[in-house]
């Protein structure tokens, strides 16, 4: 008989702590853990955190098999994080329809539950009898399920399932601008339940938006239809917002513990070394003792001083929980894992030993983690007098199924049963690393020949949009168009991305779809989108003002690639004048000198930058419910022309000019008006409008 290596004995002894805390909780049918043995409701975080002790712990047992029960166990272990995660994605797929709601209304009525039955997947509580909209829940289950799945495990099945999973791509990548209710359920600080825009849920969904982006859901088995497509600058938003913000978590939270969920892992959502430095030494200067970290100043949940029998604070009332807030061991483990990415010993040992002094040890030798320690009611006022001098009692759940989890996953990590690349196989703790030195590729198109001779001129050699062909070029609104399309599923009645305004990121990228490249010129140089891009001057600032904000936000593979068409209304009647503005002339002459707003440039032909440009491709497109593939780009590129010339008219109509609408005489005779001339007029002068001026009249037509 083998004997067991002192590996095999280690990681018995975990197992035995995660099968006595958490495993032996899991419901035998839905896989869902409760957050307490005698209550039968199941948080997401907490589940989610629980399949990522499991997770770590069949890693281990893999890499340090001594017998074959060692992989029976590692296999076991993973198909019970696999059913965890499964049980969750049957939760949420059972409010498909409020999903849908949500992405239109942004409403917490139609939020997803943030809790459900172990039973039977239902809801336990109502819309409005809990703070539901927690984004950071929903987007931690987003980021574990793209690690996991990168790790190989399968847990998505079908294609309708990943057309749910990319609709709560949809649900989250507006978490720039939906207050929710926190990681604490409870909205502002004094618990009356308004929600407000919170760091740390910004940041989660940060990291899951860029570890689920191009992510195939079903693995090395899958293919276009599999794979989950995220606009890069959802992303971005989230992180000019989130940087702004940092330390502080909220309006009412000056700072908050569960950033460091953020800044470290598991979300690793901060690129600014200086910024996390900024908070983790903020939290802990203001937020930790000698048991754990508060999880906000003046906290008073399960205080001595708080009165349970009612759900809110006054704002006048927060001062009576000053320096007694309770402290909560969860957060060491936070900065241990911390220290453990990033290869700090002493720092690891430091928070590794102020854990053991504060573990409770069970009869047979198991370390459960206390949800939190809180001052007794009889120190209160010691406590109050001289911070961190008395002692505490354990209060909560003991375990808290959350911080347990993460006990267990430090202690293998820290003692080398896995790797740190093993719990990041996306690699989102190298964040922080440099990034090398920016090209920005600029492609100059004109839109007929007569610009074209114009500017070989002034030895400007560009092509005409004619001219790149097998290349098609289109308007920005066109993508947008396009990516309406992303995540339809008849079956789950879910309609899909809502048509928004793409990004410069976005259209800075080139797409294929089969043997067709596409590119799409920049919203800001659209003028059915907008009247200010008639103006050539601002049109140009705004040219250079993206280059760049390019240099300091491009995280794609490959270089970007801002295609611009020059068009006649940027210079009026092109036969009346000699020389093209002095405007366009100067932007011109500094691309071609390589260097401009501090960014590097390069002026080329957009054939010569297909092997160095970002590719993204347009394969989702392919209508796995009808079929229909063909002539798609056309159809919505169309549309998109009919639709931006009704959205230029209401707008016309709604300011202070007047429009006159006449359809053209050869139009007119026909059944339907294909075509219709615009002519605006001056409200002072009764003279038409042609670019801000009174001149001849220039019609805006569509084809």
């Amino acid at each position: 008989m083998r004997s067991r290596s002192n590996s095999g004995v280690r990681l018995d002894y975990y197992q035995r702590i995660l099968y006595s805390t958490i495993i032996k909780n899991q419901h035998a049918v839905t896989g869902l853990i409760p957050a307490s043995p005698d209550q039968g409701h199941a948080w997401i975080r907490d589940n989610v955190y629980a399949a990522m002790s499991i997770w770590t712990l069949a890693m281990a047992y893999k890499k340090n098999a001594d017998l074959d029960e060692d992989r029976a166990k590692a296999y076991e272990l993973d198909q019970s994080v696999v059913k965890i995660m499964r049980g969750l994605l049957m939760c949420m797929m059972r409010q498909v329809e409020k999903l849908e709601r949500f992405k239109y209304s942004q409403s917490p009525k139609d939020a997803l539950h943030a809790k459900y039955s172990i039973e039977d997947y239902n809801t336990v509580v109502g819309d409005n009898e809990w703070g539901h909209l927690q984004i950071d829940a929903t987007s931690l289950y987003v980021l574990m399920l793209s690690q996991m799945t990168a790790s190989g495990l399968q847990i998505i099945f079908t294609l309708d399932e990943v057309a749910f999973i990319q609709n709560l791509v949809f649900y989250i990548e507006a978490a720039y601008r939906i207050p929710d209710y926190g990681i604490w359920e409870r909205g502002d600080k004094t618990n009356h339940g308004l929600p407000e825009l919170n760091a740390s849920s910004i940041g989660m969904a940060k990291a899951a938006l860029e570890a689920v982006n191009d992510l195939d859901l079903f693995g090395a088995r899958g293919g276009p239809a599999s794979m989950i497509h995220v606009l890069a600058d959802e992303a971005q938003n989230c992180q000019a917002v989130l940087e702004s913000m940092l330390p502080r978590e909220s309006n009412s939270k000056e700072i908050d513990a569960a950033l460091l969920s953020i800044v470290g892992f598991p979300a690793f959502a901060v690129e600014d070394p200086e910024l996390i430095h900024k908070t983790k030494e903020c939290i802990r200067r203001k937020l930790q003792g000698r048991y754990g970290c508060k999880r906000f100043l003046r906290d008073g949940y399960k205080t001595a001083r708080e009165d349970a029998s009612r759900l809110h604070y006054e704002p006048w009332e927060l001062h009576v929980f000053q320096h007694i807030e309770c402290e909560w061991p969860l957060f060491f483990l936070f900065f241990l894992l911390d220290a453990l990415f990033s290869g700090d010993r002493e720092q690891a040992e430091e928070y590794y030993e102020a854990l053991e002094e504060i573990v409770i040890r069970t009869e047979n030798g198991l370390k459960l983690l206390p949800e939190m320690y809180a001052v007794p009611p009889d120190k209160v006022e010691a406590e109050k007098a001289n911070p961190h001098s008395q002692e505490r009692v354990a209060v909560g759940k003991i375990p808290q199924m959350w911080g347990q989890s993460l006990y267990v996953l430090s202690c293998l990590l820290k003692e080398g049963f896995v790797a740190v690349g093993e719990l990041d196989p996306m690699n989102r703790r190298l964040i922080t690393e440099k990034k090398p030195d920016l090209v920005v590729q600029v492609v100059i198109l004109a839109e007929d020949k007569q610009i074209q001779e114009k500017l070989r001129e002034y030895d400007f050699d560009v092509n005409t949009v004619s001219e790149v062909m097998p290349i098609e070029v289109h308007p920005a609104r066109v993508l947008s168009e396009i990516y309406a399309q992303l995540g339809k599923n008849r079956k789950l009645k879910l309609s899909g991305r809502p048509s928004h305004d793409v990004g410069l990121l976005s259209t800075s990228k080139l797409y294929m779809l089969g043997d067709k490249i596409f590119a799409f010129t920049p919203q800001f140089s659209d003028p059915h989108e907008f009247y200010l891009a008639a103006d050539t001057n601002l049109l140009l600032n705004m040219f250079h003002t993206d280059i760049a904000f390019l240099r300091t936000s491009w995280r794609q593979l490959g270089r970007p690639t801002i295609t611009i068409i020059l068009h006649k209304h940027m210079w009026g009647d092109i036969d009346a004048k000699k020389e093209l503005p002095q405007s366009v002339i100067a932007t011109l002459k500094k691309l071609k000198s390589g260097y401009t707003t501090g960014a590097r440039v390069e002026l080329g032909n957009i054939k010569d930058f297909l092997s160095t440009s970002c590719v993204t491709q347009l394969n989702f497109l392919a209508n796995t419910e009808s079929g229909d593939i063909e002539g798609l780009v056309i159809r919505e590129s169309r549309n998109a022309r009919i639709h931006a010339l009704h959205a230029f008219l209401r707008y016309i109509r709604s300011s202070c000019l007047q429009v006159r609408i006449s359809a053209c005489s050869i139009c007119s005779t026909r059944s339907r008006i294909t075509r219709a001339c615009v002519r605006l007029v001056c409200p002072s002068t009764r003279g038409d409008l042609v670019g801000g001026h009174c001149g001849a009249t220039r019609p805006y037509a569509a084809s």
